[in-house]
């Protein structure tokens, strides 16, 4: 029946309205000096989205969104949301090549940028923040009634890393952003009006999820533009925050701007992503610093934070494994290249069916096709299932090393080189070999110069078979890792510089 359909139509905007109409003096979000309440973020996002419709933006439509972290940014979600349109968000990052695909892959309709980038986006006449975005609202209409959108229209898109070949866009919907919020409440227990810190990309799943989740709860968003260990620290002393994420890479430098200031965190119910890229000694160092427990997730873009998000690291522990958990809120399967399932501790594609669940990539049937096979999605990561049920990560699907006939996934190896505390990074490659056809190659950072190279093969010729050995280790600075906007190491540049 129609009406019975229409009453469950709830959507990203209706529920940020409702927290309006509920909380109106509450602060949504803080940006620098400006606090910008609930009562106002409703105003401003009703104008704008009568700024975007008076320049033809309706149902389906998309907007190119290209700008550094700011307050607006949320405000741009919500008119879409109101419209039934769709943002694409664009990572300022890219080359000039990367990001006109981004573009032309999802032909937007109108373009919203900052005056930072507003040149890279100059041939679709952008709407820029500060003074014209703000004449433009004050032009406006204030009144923008919400119109009946089903909660699985698309409202983003968000680019995958593009680790090989061209980023995809991937689609998330009004369902997806609004599960990925209940997810995230129910297996962390964040509480309705904790405190998120928008430091990471709002082009990145991280900062959308939780800003726009935040916002649907109730609560305060402090919008950070980027890593600022300085910043970061002073907002956690101060504030009472939910979940705080930090990407790898960056634990180890806010674990030292924490001990050298001797800040203690006012309250964080649990704190860091991708624990099998982070050193343990740097998981139970940031974990006692903080006071809270490690998040031991493995999600995705396409997926949010399932398919495993029920495990959390004590405080305080350097873990020995990582075995995770699967979330309650999905069904997963282990698969081998023709989809059947795996026994128990062998290795198999992880697939999963789920709410949180992104729509496809827009405009790519092919990879659709592919990569929905059988109504479930293959995420491409390989995993192992231990006989408590517990979930092990092996590496992505896409990256073997093919060597002698064996197979042999880098992040085996990684792991090994990590139980030395004095690794910091550590990122394995493939390279040619004549004899071999591939072997492998470590590049590793390394926080004490005593380590050498002699130490770490002896700590993999301990743990490891023969022919998952580095053939080489190559001691490069931290800083001088390639990262995607999530924080993962790009192994592709790496054995670019290897050619070099």
């Amino acid at each position: 029946m129609e009406l019975v359909r229409r009453a469950a139509q709830s959507t990203v905007a209706t529920l940020v309205s409702g927290q309006a109409r509920l909380h109106g003096a509450r602060v949504a979000i803080v940006d620098g000096d400006r606090r910008i309440t609930y009562a106002e973020l409703e105003h401003r996002a009703q104008r704008l989205a009568n700024v975007l419709a008076g320049a033809g933006v309706g149902r389906g439509d998309r907007i190119a969104l290209l700008s550094e972290n700011r307050g607006e940014i949320l405000e741009v979600f919500l008119a879409a949301a109101r419209l039934g349109a769709i943002v694409a968000c664009q990572n300022w990052r890219l080359a000039p090549p990367e990001l006109a695909h981004c573009v032309a892959l999802v032909a937007p309709v109108a373009a919203i940028a900052s005056p930072r980038h507003a040149a890279a986006l100059s041939d679709l006449a952008p709407i820029v923040f500060g003074a014209d975005y703000e004449a433009r609202l004050a032009a406006a209409e204030h009144e923008h009634a919400h119109g009946d959108i089903d909660p699985e229209a698309p409202l983003l898109i968000l680019y995958t890393s593009g680790t090989t070949g061209l980023p995809k866009g991937a689609v998330l919907s009004h369902r997806a952003q609004i599960v990925r919020n209940l997810v995230t409440r129910a297996e962390f227990a964040v509480a309705p009006d904790d405190t998120f810190v928008a430091w990471s990309p709002l082009y990145h799943m991280g900062a959308v999820d939780n800003s726009l989740g935040t916002l649907m709860a109730g609560g305060t968003v402090i919008v950070v533009d980027g890593f600022d260990a300085e910043k970061l620290a002073g907002i956690v002393a101060t504030e009472a925050l939910g979940w705080l994420l930090l990407m790898p890479g960056m634990v180890g430098r806010f674990a030292d701007e924490l001990s050298a200031r001797g800040l203690t965190a006012k309250s964080i119910r649990v704190c860091g992503v991708m624990a099998d890229l982070v050193p343990p000694a740097e998981i139970a160092r940031i974990t006692k610093l903080l006071g809270a427990p490690y998040a031991n997730t493995f999600g995705a873009t396409e997926t949010g934070c399932p398919p495993c998000s029920s495990s959390l690291i004590p405080i305080g522990v350097a873990p020995a494994r990582l075995s995770k958990q699967q979330s309650p809120f999905c069904e997963i399967r282990l698969v081998d290249p023709d989809d059947r399932d795996v026994p128990d501790g062998a290795p198999g594609e992880l697939a999963m069916r789920g709410p949180t669940l992104f729509s496809g990539y827009w405009h790519n049937e092919e990879a659709n096709r592919h990569d929905f096979r059988g109504g479930w999605f293959h995420m491409g990561d390989v995993f192992v299932r231990n006989p408590d049920g517990s979930l092990d990560f092996v590496d992505r699907v896409k990256y073997l090393i093919k060597t002698g006939g064996e197979n042999v996934y880098p992040a085996e190896i990684e792991r090994v080189m990590l139980q030395d505390p004095r690794v910091t990074e550590v990122c394995v490659v493939r390279t040619p070999d004549p004899k071999w056809g591939e072997v492998p190659i470590a590049f590793v950072a390394r926080a004490d110069d005593s380590l050498d190279e002699a130490t770490l093969l002896a700590l993999c010729r301990a743990q490891l078979a023969g022919f998952k050995q580095p053939k080489q280790i190559r001691f490069i600075p931290v800083d001088e890792f390639p990262r995607s906007a999530s924080g993962k190491v790009q192994r592709h540049e790496l054995e670019r510089r290897m050619k070099a």
